[in-house]
């Protein structure tokens, strides 16, 4: 066959071919879509403290098979950033200042943060669980502290002081959240009931009327089968893993959090946002206690795993664990170890920690008040493996503050290990990045990219988001022809008035709600003073309900 005849017959051939193979009547294979987020945040872990848990498990971590990049951790203002800053950059997409949570900053002096306009300074900001409730998926959040803590709470509560537990609390039983399981119990409750609140009102029955479980321990987690529960398993912060199993069983762990909360979430159809925290290794690493650091790593690791168990069988979840900043400049060397780091064998590292049961935290509750040199000789020989305790450390033991063993025993622990600390506040180091499932990310990312990510897996925009739920009041209610004012006429319950005629409607601050006379209405967000503005920002979904109501 010539060459002139040969190339009609290959063309035609080549056309057979495809009319065959051709998917006629299939629709092509489409890139699976996002349908549940979750968020997974170790506090204060950085790169040696992910070494040494491994060395201490013996085998890969979980975190391990879903490494994909970095994360940068800088705030607006400084190169080490607090956790309500860096929460507030993955949960809204923007940089802020120490101590803020889920608000714009005031001052933005690191280059490369844009500036901030002096009217919306402080600004409350839209996070990423609040974007998907709007979209009718179920959310949630998981922590080992109270979960008012900082970096949960930068998820669902808005204020320029994240120590501000009784506010942040409100925030949280007004947010309408399906699933919120960690401590902080007594945050809830006015001081009549045992609890902190100034204020008369007792938030659990808010939530009893909100009609949520309210459950307070680990076998009640474990065989619930509803849709709304609040897992209160402490007063305060739960206990680190290693002395939860040994001195309070009766709260859930990390991972058995983790795995009721997915099982309880994923309920919803629509699908669901869920965030956890490992809360409690940064806290270990401010008191420079190996222990604490390991012990819940690994635990988080679990939770990890749990989580990326469900995410491989269900094939539509995105998974990103990250840590909000580094901690303690934890590091697999110290002083004690520069002559023979080039030969440090792994035992001086294994044994010290393998023999430990407890963290400094656990072992002051074996200890108790006023412990004897007997006593604490023989509690750290049965829970430390130790039996070379120096004259002074005994005295340090029982000069220890209260609540502070941890930042005793721990660096004894350390300094018999290639274990050391460069300080005890945080780092601002970039930190590794983990990622699993449908478009997941690679490479060097932003803090702030993290929330604009889990928003457009979500396909929402946090910027069309924050000007449904927070706009200036003046603003919202512009053309009702009303005045505003702010009523603190009841100090624990301050509110925004619109008034118009007769009429008069109330909005409570760090509520959902709005009052006309008897009648009460839920919105579908907050109420948010802003106090160093003097504004209220709220939901454009008020001026729609006060022209329903005859405003």
């Amino acid at each position: 066959m010539t060459d002139r005849r040969r190339k009609p017959f290959l063309f035609a051939l080549l056309l057979l071919q495809i009319l065959i193979l051709w998917p006629w009547g299939r629709p092509a294979a489409q890139t699976p879509s996002v349908q549940n987020i979750i968020v997974l945040v170790a506090d204060g872990m950085g790169a040696a403290h992910t070494t040494i848990a491994r060395w201490v498990k013996g085998v890969p971590l979980a975190l391990d098979e879903i490494l994909v990049g970095g994360v940068r951790t800088y705030s607006a203002e400084s190169l080490i950033t607090d956790s309500a800053p860096a929460a507030t950059a993955f949960a809204t997409g923007h940089k802020s200042n120490d101590k803020f949570i889920a608000v714009l900053p005031e001052s933005t002096p690191l280059p490369g943060v844009p500036p901030i306009r002096e009217t919306f300074r402080t600004k409350p900001v839209a996070t990423v669980l609040e974007g998907a409730k709007l979209q009718g998926k179920a959310v949630g959040i998981v922590a080992t502290s109270n979960i008012q803590h900082a970096t949960p709470a930068a998820y669902c509560a808005h204020t320029t002081d994240r120590r501000d537990y009784q506010d942040i609390a409100k925030q949280q039983v007004y947010q309408n959240m399906d699933v919120v399981l960690g401590g902080g119990k007594k945050y809830l409750l006015p001081r009549s009931r045992g609890g902190t609140r100034p204020d008369p009102e007792d938030l659990t029955e808010v939530l009893k009327r909100k009609g949520y479980a309210l459950i307070q321990t680990r076998e009640e987690l474990l065989r619930f089968e509803g849709k709304k529960v609040w897992g209160l398993f402490a007063d305060n912060d739960l206990a680190y893993e290693w002395d939860r199993r040994l001195l309070r069983p009766e709260e859930p762990s990390l991972a058995e959090m983790t795995r009721a909360a997915i099982r309880i979430l994923s309920q919803n159809g629509k699908g669901f946002f869920l965030f956890i925290e490992g809360s409690k290794i940064d806290w270990a690493s401010h008191a420079h206690d190996p222990i604490g650091v390991i012990s819940d790593l690994l635990a988080f690791d679990e939770a990890v795993g749990v989580a990326l168990d469900f995410a491989q069988r269900d094939g539509r979840t995105l998974l990103l664990a990250f840590a909000d900043h580094g901690n303690g400049g934890m590091s697999l060397g110290s002083r004690f170890s520069d002559k023979t780091y080039h030969r440090l064998p792994l035992e001086s590292l294994l044994v010290p920690l393998r023999k430990a049961l407890l963290t400094g935290e656990g072992l002051e509750r074996v200890l108790g008040e006023n412990p004897s040199s007997e006593k604490i000789i023989q509690t750290l020989k049965d829970f430390y493996g130790l039996s070379d305790l120096r004259t002074e450390e005994i005295a340090a033991i029982q000069k220890a503050p209260k609540g502070r063993l941890n930042a005793v025993v721990g660096p004894m622990l350390s300094q018999r290990t290639p274990i050391g600390w460069t300080t005890s506040g945080h780092t601002g180091e970039d930190l590794f990045f983990y990622a699993y499932g449908p478009h997941r990310p690679i490479g060097l990312l932003e803090n702030t990219e993290i929330a604009h990510l889990c928003a457009r897996n979500f396909q929402f925009d946090l910027f069309f988001v924050d000007r449904r739920l927070f706009s200036p009041a003046e603003e919202v209610f512009q053309d009702l022809g009303a005045r505003l004012r702010v009523d603190e006429s009841i100090p624990t319950e301050r509110a925004l008035i619109v008034e118009k005629g007769d009429l008069q409607a109330r909005f409570p601050f760090s509520q959902n709600t709005l009052r006309v006379g008897d009648r009460v209405l839920e919105m579908e967000g907050l109420t948010v003073w802003a106090p160093k503005i003097q504004k209220a920002f709220l939901p454009r979904e008020a001026f729609h309900l006060l022209r329903q109501m005859g405003f």
